[in-house]
């Protein structure tokens, strides 16, 4: 699907600040391009994306102090939840991770929150954006315990495919992690509402199976893949182990140092 993006600010907004989110994403400043099906708005507050076509919808952006990533960081079980028994933190506690589908970066978040030094892949240029905005306010949030966790992330804007060709021997990581966009297919895999317009800016992970088939040639330990609890495996490649919640499934495959 072929979206059309512009930039806007609040009243106060430098107005260079937006000639330069206008030239590094080529897309028009919103007062020049009302027809825009999406605008990522630099509020007062954060960096946002949402439809002008849509204003029930809420605004996308990502966020590592507050919300939903705060209640998971107090609240979310720590090394016995689902997510660090996949990664196998028991294990490999510290582990050094490469989230190669950054998204927003609320898994790579609790990742880090556990104690992994994450290193997040992102090519989507809008979402590349809103990482780093989500960082730059964790990091001047105040917040001692936040700011260390963001200390362990980093983000790399660059296919993840690419970047994980590129790794010499002694840079693979002990973890891989992958959560591909795949297209909604009926109900059942309907998105809420606010990520389907989301969805329409970044698109679909054609490439999975290439992306699955590299890091399982560069994770030293494992590669975990998160999918819905019924959905298909990766790629038609059946796991060595998964690990099973109420709704997602994580899809265990055992790295390079076990062949």
């Amino acid at each position: 699907m072929n979206v059309t993006l512009a930039v806007s600010g609040h009243e106060q907004c430098p107005p260079a600040d937006l000639e330069e989110l206008s030239k590094l994403l080529r897309c028009p400043l919103y007062s020049d391009a009302s027809e825009a099906q999406y605008v990522l708005h630099k509020s007062t507050a954060r960096l946002e994306l949402f439809s002008p076509n849509q204003p029930n919808t809420k605004a996308i952006f990502a966020d590592f102090v507050e919300g939903k990533v705060r209640h998971r960081r107090l609240f979310g079980g720590g090394k016995g939840q689902g997510l660090a028994k996949a990664l196998g933190l028991q294990k490999f506690p510290n582990a050094t991770i490469i989230d190669a589908t950054a998204g927003l970066g609320s898994d790579s978040f609790v990742m880090a929150t556990l104690g992994c030094h994450v290193t997040m892949l992102e090519r989507n240029p809008v979402v590349q954006l809103l990482l780093s905005d989500a960082l730059a306010r964790a990091d001047s949030s105040g917040d001692e315990d936040v700011q260390e966790i963001s200390a362990r992330m980093r983000l790399v804007q660059q296919p993840s495919i690419d970047f994980l060709k590129a790794l010499d021997p002694e840079d693979y990581p002990q973890l891989i992690y992958l959560d591909p966009m795949f297209p909604e297919r009926g109900k059942q895999a309907q998105v809420k509402k606010e990520m389907r317009f989301f969805h329409d800016v970044v698109g679909d992970d054609q490439d999975s199976p290439e992306l699955l088939d590299i890091a399982l040639q560069r994770a030293v330990e494992r590669i975990i893949v998160k999918r819905p609890l019924r959905a298909e495996t990766l790629n038609d490649r059946k796991p060595d182990f998964d690990i099973r919640g109420k709704t997602i499934r994580y899809d265990v495959y055992l790295g390079t140092r076990h062949k």
